[in-house]
């Protein structure tokens, strides 16, 4: 969660004619819109119905909050909340909030039913490979590095306690370094639409990077619309647009976030299993669920996966996504029955 490693949106929102995430001067004139910078990204609401008198008030309460929610889950802060867990030596259970223990259930639940594609301990490899804290390695790793990287990974080594009103987070690895940025843009996504809902806002589009959430109708009195990118980092290209009917929607795409080492492309979306780069053709996952934060966990698992792999868990599950896989020089698309339902173009 931070600039240096800035991930785009990978949303056009459609408030009357497209207008990209990636551009957050762009403005809409129908309804009040408010943006900002937060976890290495943007943070965009758009609101139907409220007096613009508001404009300042709300743009400091949705701020504030996304900063408290950075403390929290941050991995560049070295005092948030989850850094401290991370340098934290001691096996014994740990107190956390009650935020983190919700993000920790679901990206643990996630994880078991991807099959460990979707592992919030997959951090020294996301380290190693240069999309953390830590600088881009200068040269490829070569297999010890990822082996030691690998041997301070697990999901069975980090649990959630519940019980009495609080919460804990206990791991059997001294080493173990959590990352919860996989998850962080969906939950801060839900996090600002309750926001809205406690402001006596029930119209309104909410997003914090590819992380969008939808309630009500827009300015002009329709569905709120969300289009879904083309995968490639030199357009800004509608693919397929939805209506969310109150649902969240998060994308995973290996297209964005890369950079190029000894003549290879790497993607910043490391698969625990060999300890590298995804290198499949799947390039883009969007899930739509009941909360941003559930389909921002299920799309990067399912990025990990591969197209058929997820394929298969989606259809096992029951969830709403859409594949986008590359074949040569064009690309080919595949959703599932539940996805069709939100489905306004493709």
């Amino acid at each position: 969660m931070d600039l240096r490693l800035l991930r785009y949106g990978l949303f056009a929102i459609v408030l009357g004619a497209l207008a990209g995430c990636d551009n957050p001067a762009v403005k809409n004139n129908t309804g009040m819109v408010l943006e900002g910078k937060t976890m290495g990204t943007y943070w965009r609401a758009s609101l139907a119905g409220v007096d613009n008198a508001r404009q300042a008030e709300l743009r400091e309460k949705i701020q504030a909050q996304l900063d408290g929610d950075d403390r929290l889950l941050s991995t560049y802060k070295k005092d948030s909340a989850l850094s401290r867990f991370n340098q934290s030596s001691s096996t014994e259970p740990y107190p956390v909030a009650e935020a983190m223990s919700d993000i920790v259930t679901m990206a643990l639940r996630i994880g078991a039913k991807t099959d460990g594609a979707m592992d919030i301990t997959v951090g020294p490899l996301v380290n190693l490979w240069g999309f953390g804290p830590d600088k881009q390695p200068i040269k490829t790793p070569d297999q010890a590095q990822i082996d030691a990287a690998k041997a301070l990974t697990g999901l069975h080594h980090l649990t959630v306690i519940n019980q009495a009103g609080k919460q804990w987070l206990q791991k059997d690895l001294v080493g173990l370094y959590v990352d919860l940025s996989t998850m962080g843009e969906g939950y801060a996504t839900d996090h600002l639409a309750r926001l809205m809902e406690q402001n006596g806002i029930s119209r309104y589009l909410v997003s914090v990077g590819g992380a969008v959430v939808t309630r009500g109708t827009n300015p002009d009195g329709k569905a709120w619309r969300v289009a879904i990118q083309k995968p490639t980092d030199r357009e800004n290209a509608v693919q397929a647009v939805v209506d969310l009917n109150g649902h969240g929607i998060s994308t995973s795409g290996s297209y964005r976030n890369y950079y190029e080492l000894d003549g290879k492309r790497l993607s910043h979306v490391i698969d625990p299993q060999t300890g590298q780069p995804i290198q499949h053709k799947l390039v883009s996952a969007t899930v739509i669920s009941p909360t941003a934060m559930e389909a921002d966990g299920w799309d990067t698992g399912l990025m990990v996966l591969g197209t058929e792999k997820a394929k298969q868990v989606a259809e096992k599950e029951g969830l709403a996504v859409y594949l986008i896989t590359k074949e040569g020089d064009s690309f080919t698309t595949w959703m599932s029955p539940q996805f069709k339902t939100f489905l306004l173009s493709e």
